[in-house]
């Protein structure tokens, strides 16, 4: 490594802070949507684990409010729906711990996620005689677990950056496969990712994208296999000497096949995708002894979707703190 990347290791301290690996989620493909929300996958300085040893916490809200209209069926609980409505509110908290592996070019670092849901799902189920019945349902509890156990960071350059990870959801939250709304997708989730971050530091721009697939188990409850979901987020930022940035994000879902069962298999599959693009603010701050503070908000509405939640109301905000 050249000598001049020693002093890129205070910088580093200060802005590796995406490797919190945070989740983006909601109900599963099953619901019509998926593990991650389209556009709140990607932070800041998501290809940088930092060379020097440090812990991160961070606190993060994700809300979404979607629908698919009552002219498609959507499967869940083990049923089909006229069309779905839901809303999804996520307090996530987050603790990161990097590593000691020295300055070379490979750093490593472990993440953990405990997630508190509240969502409310409003369905049209048909009954008997083809008559139709809407019902909601309200559930609130501790989510499903998640955790990085390896994120392994590379160093191109001082200014380029790539950060490979292996992400797993365990399913650890209640689940009832007679409710619409529960606090877990009853599945093993995997998800191999890879983030890139590229600095242009004379322009005051910066570049940060992740790509990964979500692997799911099959709900032994309601005999429902989703399908692979490849998940890509690209976001630019232009960042001002006060500490401000502000850029845009582009999200895409895509199902890389057709889900299986008995209710996927009534529905062709039920294959789906979307879109979303939308503005992000941050605000990072250096405090005593070391410590930074960062702070963000986004809002990344859908743009495009088939056979999943379309939502013009998805937000996000996040605070994290180094030491």
């Amino acid at each position: 490594m050249p000598k001049t990347f020693a002093k890129w290791h205070r910088i580093f301290r200060m802005m590796a802070l995406a490797q919190l690996a945070l989740p983006g989620v909601a109900f599963a493909t099953e619901g019509a949507l998926g593990r991650q929300v389209t556009g709140t996958n990607v932070q800041p300085n998501a290809g940088i684990v930092s060379p020097e040893p440090i812990w991160a916490v961070n606190f993060s809200q994700i809300y979404l409010d979607g629908r698919i209209g009552g002219s498609r069926e959507v499967p869940v609980a083990g049923r089909t729906s006229l069309g779905l409505d839901g809303k999804v509110a996520f307090t996530l908290a987050t603790v990161l711990k990097t590593w000691d592996t020295g300055p070379g070019r490979w750093n490593f670092a472990s993440s953990f996620t405990l997630p508190y849901i509240w969502t409310k799902v409003t369905s049209t189920l048909t009954g008997p005689g083809g008559r139709t019945v809407e019902n909601s349902d309200i559930a609130s509890n501790l989510f499903d677990l998640y955790f990085s156990p390896i994120i392994a960071g590379y160093h191109f350059s001082e200014t380029s950056h790539m950060a490979l990870s292996l992400n797993i959801w365990a399913p650890t939250g209640k689940y009832n496969a007679d409710n619409m709304a529960n606090p877990s997708l009853n599945n093993w989730t995997f998800i191999p990712q890879v983030a890139y971050t590229k600095i242009f530091p004379e322009s005051g721009f910066q570049l940060d994208t992740v790509a990964g697939v979500q692997f799911y188990t099959r709900n032994s409850a309601t005999d429902y296999q989703n399908a692979p979901v490849f998940s890509l987020d690209v976001m630019g930022r232009k960042t001002f000497s006060n500490g401000v940035s502000a850029g845009l994000i582009l999200g895409t879902q895509q199902q890389l096949g057709d889900d299986t069962g008995p209710t996927a298999d009534r529905l062709n599959g039920f294959k789906g995708r979307d879109w979303a693009f939308g503005p992000i603010v941050t605000y990072d701050r250096k405090l005593a002894d070391k410590r930074s503070l960062s702070l963000s908000l986004r809002w990344v509405p859908t743009v495009s979707s088939t056979n999943r939640l379309d939502s013009t109301r998805t937000f996000m905000g996040t605070a994290t703190l180094v030491f």
